[in-house]
């Protein structure tokens, strides 16, 4: 993080604030593993109660919450819905076949999101020939959808669905908050629907590490177990459970400072010749916007950043994500939108000159 004035490439790059390294020095602790450290207890406890949830299970990452949520409900052999560009479907490095031996079939929906018209069908039929359908899978806010929270009617749609036809349901939660936020309502109203829960504690909530599988009591304790399979039992984890009860306690309704400042970068580069950005999509944290191609390519803008202390990565050929969190104040979101235009009247004014840009490929 030090390395750049403003770092704008994900919300897992934050740092503990000063009062959440108070609560984590001062914390009481116990083994975790055997059931008694009293602060993960308390944090399990709180966040069941939360999304009015039976249990909870803390975990050293989303992805390791993911999976334990996907096992919890499936057996190699079966396989799971998601849209195209989920998370568990493309980030994770396959983690359902490799640890669980679970399929993963996707399908394509709007901005990550899917409704019932697109999951019609998709249902296998009891037949040997066949992976059985056991699962839907969904994330909130959507990632590689452009950071869009879910309309809560649709989930309840789709989640009333996939229990009428025998499917169980599971949220991807990374940026759960950021949903709430973006939503206006009860985490609990988002999360009715869904068998199982995964909240992450280290992006805009601001925490060095963790996340928390929440569901049935049934659920919560096979997946106790898949995580001791996973390596993922731990022992005076305390520690860092505290930082997530400072984070629930203090950063969740500041996700609205992160928010308009998303928004603020968004307008600032709308106005940059050559950007292209759909602002109606700006929703939550997430700012996703497209180069034009005759300037240069994601990477090389990515790369010209850098070199002005600002971080934002390519999410594709032309396309690239920024991220606002805790430590990324008004300024310099405002700061990373005059780089970006400087980059870009740069390389549109050497590409009038010449055949070639400053980002352009040769």
């Amino acid at each position: 993080m030090s390395d750049f004035v403003v770092n704008m490439f994900s919300d897992t790059v934050t740092r503990p604030t000063p009062g959440m390294l108070q609560a984590m020095m001062t914390v009481e602790v116990g083994d975790d593993m055997g059931g008694e450290d009293p602060t993960v207890n308390r944090l399990e406890s709180m966040v069941a109660e939360l999304l009015n949830k039976e249990a909870a299970v803390f975990a050293c990452s989303g992805t390791q919450s993911n999976q334990m949520g996907i096992r919890s409900h499936c057996f190699p052999g079966d396989e799971l819905l998601i849209e195209e560009n989920g998370h568990i479907a493309r980030f994770e490095g396959g983690a359902p076949a490799a640890i669980s031996g679970i399929t993963t079939r996707t399908v394509r929906g709007r901005h990550g999101m899917v409704d019932v018209s697109d999951l019609e069908g998709k249902v296998h039929a009891d037949n040997q020939h066949l992976a059985t359908t056991k699962l839907l899978c969904c994330e909130n806010t959507t990632n590689g959808g452009g950071g869009r929270a879910w309309p809560v009617d649709q989930l309840q749609r789709i989640c009333g669905w996939a229990h009428e036809v025998g499917l169980k349901t599971h949220l991807d939660g990374a940026r759960l908050f950021n949903a709430v936020t973006t939503s206006n309502v009860h985490v609990r109203e988002i999360c009715d629907g869904f068998d199982t829960v995964s909240i992450c504690f280290s992006k805009g909530l601001g925490c060095p590490m963790g996340s928390i599988l929440v569901g049935s009591k049934e659920n919560i304790h096979r997946a106790r177990r898949i995580r001791k399979m996973m390596g993922g039992a731990l022992r005076q984890v305390g520690i860092i459970a505290a930082s997530a009860i400072y984070a629930l306690e203090n950063n969740v309704e500041r996700l609205a400072e992160d928010h308009a400042n998303a928004r603020t970068f968004a307008e600032a580069i709308s106005r940059i010749d050559g950007i292209s950005i759909d602002l109606d999509g700006v929703e939550s944290n997430l700012v996703f916007f497209g180069l034009d191609p005759e300037i240069g390519d994601a990477s090389q803008l990515s790369s010209a950043l850098r070199e002005r202390g600002v971080r934002i990565g390519a999410m594709g050929p032309q396309m690239l994500r920024a991220c606002t969190h805790l430590d990324v104040d008004a300024a310099g979101v405002v700061r990373a939108a005059d780089a970006v235009a400087e980059c870009v009247q740069a390389g549109i004014k050497q590409f009038a000159a010449s055949k070639f840009g400053p980002f352009c490929r040769a």
